[in-house]
């Protein structure tokens, strides 16, 4: 298995290095992170191909970090004669591999170790017309890519072909790959795999007999005897139309599967990606040791990507996964254990959480932990209205609603605040939690208190015992002849408004939410919690 991968200069990379579960691999990132680019170049390092093409074939500028390029381009341009930039990507195995032929130092960090390194670089051999490339080019814009070569070597240095490479590995990505005539490769691959070679010839035999059946039609051979009458003819051989016999073997590529008689294509998407990745899986299983996925969530509902995770689990035992995802179900349903958080050139393994932590996010794989893992800065509120009335508060103080500026507000619905300050205390990523005090301080700074000297976690509350839900902290800042004014409850009396307020949380905070800016004052520790 991977224990360890180097990338230099490939896409959003610059220098990274990430080390690997044995088991499953969960990548999360917000977009652009790098997580298909990951998937790509460890692909790449252990086949020396790209979109299943030979990387000479595929090579391209956009491959190469552009920060990178462009400091050449710039360099060119000043005259300081710059190296070419290049691309490494090397692929570290874990102990357990015994092939020593694979064995040595040939990395980058000087390691005696198992692995295979692959290298685009300037070939030598062009530098005659690269330096006349240079001089007669009058603005250099981008890298001479075609004066490129790769290198592809094991640590000993060793020029050993892919198949010779004891750790195999298989790329799923169910909407880029396609045959160009349409088939798509997984429902092939359920042919090949599955059947024998006795079953492959009778279906090549049974479909030829069709072909041939077609042109012996009555109705066939009245349409082709119009092609002998003068009118149509369109050479002086004998012309017809028929369906083409020659290829033996084209049956594989033009049959399709059904369900419930309906063609594959025309079934829901979903379904489509579902059958497509363990198809793919099942294929490729008893030889590839490392199983890559991109995004099985792809149109999938919760009842049904449940059963894909399940799937996949079930399927990949004792194989290494890596999985990248925009899924919190799919994240929190594998373990938050098995969690890669990867942001370009960094990355941080959610491991060192509590058993019971991890455990909780799994029975409740439904509740969305990435949109916290991900925001700018997230405030935690007790439930609906609190998460209203606190969107209300900041969109009054900044003229914007918190998610504009990059700060979600979550409702976490009577689940544990631990829960999540855990994982913050981690990921260093800001958090602020905003609760009743339930007339209980000194318990809830008990509660607390191995977070409170955290930089990056912030506790708020009411730090008056009385007031011990929001609707009191509002009604005790606000003028109460003002709120019965806007809430139109002027005939009430101030305990009958009072009780209103308490049993009536959601109607009250979507009342506040639509009130002119600066109508309503909110408590102190709502301001210091939408604090910048």
């Amino acid at each position: 298995m991977i224990k360890k991968v180097r990338i230099q200069n490939y896409k959003q990379f610059k220098d990274i290095t990430i080390s690997f579960n044995e088991g499953c691999n969960i990548i999360i990132g917000n977009n652009d992170a790098g997580k298909t680019s990951l998937l790509e170049a460890i692909n790449l390092a252990l086949t020396a191909k790209l979109y299943g093409r030979g990387i000479i074939q595929e090579l391209s500028p956009y491959l190469f970090n552009q920060e990178l390029v462009n400091q050449y381009v710039n360099d060119v341009k000043l005259g300081t004669n710059p190296a070419l930039p290049e691309i490494i990507i090397e692929v570290i195995f874990d102990d357990s591999f015994e092939d020593k032929s694979f064995q040595g130092p040939n990395n980058s960090l000087e390691e005696d170790c198992c692995g295979v390194s692959l290298r685009i670089h300037f070939d030598k051999a062009f530098q005659k017309e690269y330096e006349n490339y240079k001089a007669e080019t009058e603005e250099i814009t981008n890298i001479p890519i075609e004066y490129y070569t790769y290198e592809w070597l094991s640590f000993a240095y060793g020029n050993d072909k892919f198949t010779k490479l004891p750790l195999r590995t298989h790329l799923i990505n169910n909407i880029e790959h396609r045959y160009n005539n349409g088939v798509d490769k997984y429902i092939a691959s359920l042919i090949e795999y599955n059947l024998g070679s006795k079953d492959k010839a009778l279906l090549a035999l049974k479909y030829r007999k069709l072909k041939e059946d077609f042109i012996e039609d009555p109705k066939i051979t009245e349409i082709n005897d119009k092609f002998t009458k003068e009118e149509f003819k369109i050479s002086d051989k004998k012309t017809i139309v028929s369906i083409d016999t020659s290829a033996k073997a084209s049956w594989d590529s033009t049959l399709s599967l059904y369900l419930n008689d309906i063609p594959f294509r025309f079934i829901g998407k979903g379904e489509q990606n579902s059958i497509k990745t363990k198809l793919a899986i099942k294929a490729h299983i008893e030889k590839a040791s490392l199983i890559m996925i991109e995004e099985p969530e792809t149109s999938l509902s919760y009842s049904n990507l449940n059963k894909l995770i399940n799937n996949i689990e079930e399927l990949c035992k004792e194989k290494q996964i890596i999985i990248t995802t925009h899924s919190s179900f799919v994240m929190n349903k594998s373990g938050l254990e098995k969690t890669i958080l990867l942001n370009g050139d960094s990355w941080l393994s959610i491991k060192n959480l509590d058993k019971e932590t991890y455990d909780y996010f799994k029975k409740l794989p439904g509740f969305d932990t990435l949109r916290m893992i991900l925001s700018r800065k997230t405030i935690l509120v007790e439930g609906p209205s609190d998460e209203l009335i606190v969107q209300k508060a900041y969109k009054d103080k900044y003229d914007k609603l918190p998610i504009e500026n990059g700060i979600d507000v979550v409702s976490v619905r009577g689940l544990s605040f631990k829960r999540f300050l855990s994982i913050s205390k981690i990921l260093g990523n800001k958090i602020v939690v905003i609760t009743d005090n339930d007339g209980k301080i000194n318990a809830l700074e008990n509660k607390y208190k191995d977070y409170k000297d955290c930089s990056n976690i912030k506790l708020c509350w009411s730090t008056d015992k009385t007031l011990k839900t929001l609707e009191p902290n509002i009604l005790a800042c606000n003028n109460i002849d003002k709120l019965k004014e806007i809430f139109d409850k002027t005939d009430m009396t101030n305990d009958k408004f009072i009780e209103y307020f308490q049993t009536n949380k959601t109607e009250v905070a979507l009342r506040i939410f639509e009130t002119e800016k600066g109508a309503v004052k909110f408590p102190q520790y709502i301001e210091d919690a939408i604090s910048e």
